[in-house]
């Protein structure tokens, strides 16, 4: 009777460790190959993504490269699976090409062969003007960055993609440049905070294929006020309600 009441708590312990262990494998695959959770830092992407937002960035969209795996193995070259490609208006996250450990996140603006360029503050690809109307105005809940009243322009790509986008100053120095023609196997990224985002108007540059790691498909947490993940009593009075699963366009 006692080998057999000993026999049983052991079962039972064995049955636990291994459905923890199933949990976590199953974890690390989906984290591996299906949805990766991101954090953003930063205010380069307001109004669409907020700082304190956390969102989901979906990994098989664009195929695989090594930079979708842990720790990047160098076990192949470009991407595979890839049965859809990006395409304009998709907000993405990338590994910034002079610092591969460094992930960023934009929206892509310009694909391969594409001639992209800000003139007067409107963005023109391929020589057109895209399309932006003034759609309000936009205050930030971030203390670095507080933007108040900023006025919002809404613009729509030609696929029609259409999204909002900040413009604090009419002068800024990424309201002007020059012309960028995109090389093939490579994407053109801006920030729709368009005064406040280092992206491939400046050091960034043109971003190659196997640097994108997914595109960005909802935010499943959000914490205003610079109030950190770990200060879970100020959730209640801090946490942006509308923004929990809404999906980003």
């Amino acid at each position: 009777m006692s080998n057999t009441a000993e026999a049983k708590p052991q079962n039972a312990l064995w049955e636990n460790i291994k459905v923890i262990i199933q949990a976590l494998l199953l974890a690390m695959v989906i984290r591996t190959v299906l949805f990766q959770p991101f954090t953003i830092p930063s205010g380069s992407m307001m109004p669409t993504l907020l700082v304190g937002d956390y969102i989901f960035v979906n990994k098989f969209a664009y195929g695989y490269s090594k930079y979708s795996l842990p720790f990047s193995p160098d076990l192949f070259d470009g991407r595979i699976l890839e049965f859809n490609e990006p395409k304009r208006g998709d907000v993405i996250v990338f590994r910034l090409p002079q610092q591969p450990e460094i992930d960023y996140i934009k929206r892509l603006v310009g694909l391969p062969g594409d001639r992209v360029q800000m003139i007067n503050g409107v963005l023109q690809i391929n020589g057109q003007p895209v399309p932006k109307v003034q759609d309000g105005t936009f205050t930030s809940d971030y203390r670095l960055d507080p933007g108040s009243d900023v006025p919002v322009f809404r613009e729509t790509f030609d696929n029609g993609v259409t999204f909002d986008t900040l413009d604090q100053s009419p002068v800024s120095r990424g309201d002007n440049t020059r012309e960028f023609v995109v090389p093939e196997g490579h994407y053109f990224f801006m920030g729709d905070n368009r005064d406040n985002s280092l992206d491939s108007r400046f050091d960034v540059g043109y971003v190659p294929a196997e640097n994108l790691v997914g595109r960005a498909s909802v935010i499943f947490f959000s914490l205003g006020n610079d109030t950190s993940f770990r200060e879970f009593w100020k959730w209640p009075a801090n946490m942006r309600w509308d923004r929990l699963f809404k999906v980003v366009n």
